[in-house]
C-alpha cells in the first residue's frame, strides 16, 4: 500500500482520524499523520523533517510557501475554527457571552488552561493583555507546551479550559461551553499544501483534493470546525 506522510495543525486531528480512513479505503493510500501545533511543525520543517503534505494555519502555510517549501499549485484553504471555552463534565457553565461576563469569568477561575505554541493559546494571550486582565489570569494560569488543554480539566489543575472547539472535542469528561464571544475572535483558517520536495508527490495531491472537496464538510462540521 502506498504510503503518504502529513504533518497537520492539532486543530484537525478529530476531523482527520475519520477523513484518512475513508481516503485509504477509497485511494489504496495509507495516510501517515502526526499533529502538533503549528508553530512546533514550522520548526520542525525548518529543521528538515520531510513530509509529503502539510496541515497548518493560513499564516504558516503562507511562511511555508514564502520560502519555498509547500508549492502553490493546490493549496486550499480547508476550515475556520473558533477559539472556545470548556468545563469539566458537570460543572456549572460560568457566564462567557459578552466580553465583560468572560472578564469577569476568567477573573473568578482558580486557574485557566492555555496552550503555549497553538494558534489559540498566541491568540488568547494577546486577548488578555487587550481585556487588561494578563497579569491577573497568568499569574494562575495551567500554560500548557502543547497538547489538549482540556486534559488539565480531567486531572483537576485547571477549570477553565481554553483552545479550538474542535480541539477541546478531543477531550472526553469535558463540556464545551461555547465560543469566545463571536466580535472578539479572529477565526484560525486552517490550509494544506504539498511540499515541495513531498516524495509521495501524486498521493499528496490526491488526499490534498479530497481535503478539498464537499465530501468532507459534514466531517469537519461535527468536529466542531466550520468549512
Amino acid at each position: 500500500m502506498e504510503n503518504v506522510r502529513m504533518l497537520s495543525t492539532l486543530g484537525l486531528m478529530g476531523a482527520m482520524r475519520s477523513l484518512s480512513s475513508a481516503f485509504e479505503a477509497s485511494s489504496g493510500i495509507h495516510v501517515d499523520a502526526d499533529f502538533a501545533p503549528t508553530l512546533a511543525l514550522l520548526k520542525r520543517l525548518r529543521a528538515g523533517e520531510a513530509a509529503d503534505l502539510v496541515i497548518l494555519t493560513r499564516e504558516g502555510l503562507d511562511e511555508m510557501l514564502g520560502e519555498g517549501r509547500v508549492v502553490a499549485d493546490g493549496a486550499a484553504d480547508l476550515a475556520r475554527s473558533y477559539v472556545g471555552i470548556a468545563v469539566r463534565a458537570g460543572q456549572a457553565y460560568p457566564d462567557i457571552a459578552s466580553e465583560a461576563a468572560l472578564r469577569k469569568t476568567l477573573l473568578a477561575a482558580r486557574s485557566v488552561a492555555y496552550s503555549r505554541l497553538g494558534a489559540s493559546g498566541v491568540y488568547f494571550a494577546q486577548l488578555i493583555v487587550r481585556m487588561g486582565i494578563a497579569a491577573e489570569v497568568n499569574a494562575k494560569a495551567t500554560v500548557v507546551e502543547q497538547g489538549f488543554t482540556a486534559e488539565r480539566l480531567v486531572s483537576g489543575e485547571a477549570d477553565l479550559a481554553v483552545q479550538q472547539i474542535s480541539e477541546l472535542k478531543q477531550v472526553g469528561g469535558i463540556e464545551v461551553i461555547g465560543p469566545i464571544p463571536h466580535e472578539l475572535q479572529t477565526p484560525a483558517v486552517f490550509s494544506a499544501g504539498r511540499m515541495a520536495n513531498a516524495r509521495h508527490a501524486e498521493a499528496a495531491d490526491r488526499l490534498l483534493r479530497y481535503l478539498a472537496s464537499p465530501d468532507v464538510v459534514p466531517v469537519l462540521r461535527q468536529s466542531g470546525l466550520a468549512p
